[in-house]
């Protein structure tokens, strides 16, 4: 006598196919795009308009050093210096 195990209850291909296709779909709905600006990128854009008026300055101050009557005022630097570095 000759059996054959063809495996449990076939299972419909098509219904298995309709739910693969149902769970993707749902799968993609659920997501969209956002797109979130940083409030640190939010102030760099700031800082195009500041560097044109930065360039000004720099500019003055290499006239001035070429002239030799660039004078450092050496007690506002050191308190520049203390706020940036004291925790």
């Amino acid at each position: 006598m000759k059996i054959n195990n063809f495996g449990v209850n076939p299972i419909n291909p098509y219904k298995n196919q309709q739910l693969k296709t149902e769970a993707a779909k749902k799968a993609t709905m659920n997501f969209s795009d956002q797109l979130e600006i940083s409030s640190q990128a939010k102030d760099l854009q700031g800082i195009k308009d500041f560097a044109s008026t930065r360039v000004d300055k720099v500019n003055m101050i290499k006239k001035q050093i070429e002239a030799g009557t660039y004078q450092v005022d050496a007690d506002r630097l050191a308190n520049d210096l203390l706020k940036n570095f004291r925790p």
